[in-house]
């Protein structure tokens, strides 16, 4: 079995929180692996790091870890957009240099959520997507999900920065991407969503609000909080230190963050292009294939919604 040690406070959070026990992982392991074997229509990581990822963000529970990992390779397959960019593509340098999407790389304590953020109005909408943004980080994703104990044990905390946004930006997403991207972040992915902070907020986000809790389950609704300005009130849940420098802490600013994943990402390119061969084929199925409309079945845009 080959799974990194955890750090003591890791240790006791996964014993704590989601049911780790030492002496059950190599047989939990293998109950999975053989599942996968007798899938035929999917196409798995079977390495035991990528899979110890999944039966931690379902607590051990061994039927919720077979349906993450099938619903999360069947949203390769079906939702290929999320997934549209390759790390060799220069386009992914190109975002990381937008600082659109920065992952902090210290958390406040061993055994603290890591720091998402995103700031959404950072990019030309005449010249980026929102679904190449959104492929980027999942490239990123994918590593955390390999590689970061404290992210899949401590899940995860989001910034959203609104600073800049418009409605060019809203235009480029629908209600079905964010359906979509809402499956793969709270039901597919293995990886707890601990909190959303709204900062910076635009006229008229509330009309946006209402439709990001609708595509969301109760317990990630509850987690949403609205700052705008206040950073006091943000402070409170997210120490100021950690943060980049642009936002008044001690992080480095987000330039050298955004460098730190860019050579992160080329030290994992024959990983990433060796994981692009996985997902679904849903014509091999038993049973009754997936298809987009039953998993997702949203459509329509933004174009109605005001902003100044």
């Amino acid at each position: 079995m080959s799974i990194r040690p955890l750090c003591p406070e890791l240790a006791k959070k996964a014993r704590e929180e989601l049911n780790e026990d030492a002496k059950t992982i190599e047989s939990d392991l293998r109950s999975i692996k053989d599942w996968l074997s007798k899938q035929p229509h999917l196409r798995a990581r079977t390495d035991d790091q990528w899979l110890v990822a999944f039966l931690r963000g379902c607590k051990y529970s061994l039927e919720r870890t077979k349906e993450k990992l099938d619903l999360y390779y069947s949203m390769r397959s079906l939702a290929p957009e999320l997934f549209r960019l390759k790390a060799s593509d220069p386009l992914f340098n190109e975002i990381m240099d937008l600082g659109t999407y920065v992952t902090l790389l210290k958390t406040a304590t061993p055994d603290s959520p890591r720091i998402i953020i995103i700031r959404a109005g950072s990019y030309d909408p005449a010249k980026y997507n929102f679904l190449d943004i959104f492929s980027a980080a999942s490239i990123i994703q994918r590593i955390l999900i390999y590689e970061d104990d404290a992210t899949i044990i401590s899940g995860f905390k989001t910034i959203m920065d609104m600073e800049g946004v418009t409605l060019a930006h809203w235009l480029q997403i629908t209600p079905s991407s964010m359906k979509k991207m809402a499956v793969l972040s709270q039901d597919a992915g293995p990886v707890r969503m601990k909190g959303t902070h709204y900062i910076n907020t635009p006229p008229g986000f509330e009309n946006i609000f209402g439709i990001i809790k609708n595509v969301l389950n109760e317990k990630n609704r509850n987690r949403l909080y609205v700052h705008n300005k206040n950073y006091e009130e943000l402070y409170k849940h997210i120490p100021q230190e950690i943060l980049p420098n642009e936002y008044g802490g001690n992080g480095g600013n987000i330039k050298e963050i955004s460098e730190y994943w860019k050579a992160k990402v080329q030290e994992y390119s024959s990983w990433l292009e060796d994981d692009l061969k996985y997902g679904s084929d849903e014509s091999k199925r038993v049973g009754k294939p997936r298809t987009a409309e039953t998993l997702f079945g949203v459509e329509g845009s933004f174009r109605q919604l005001e902003f100044d």
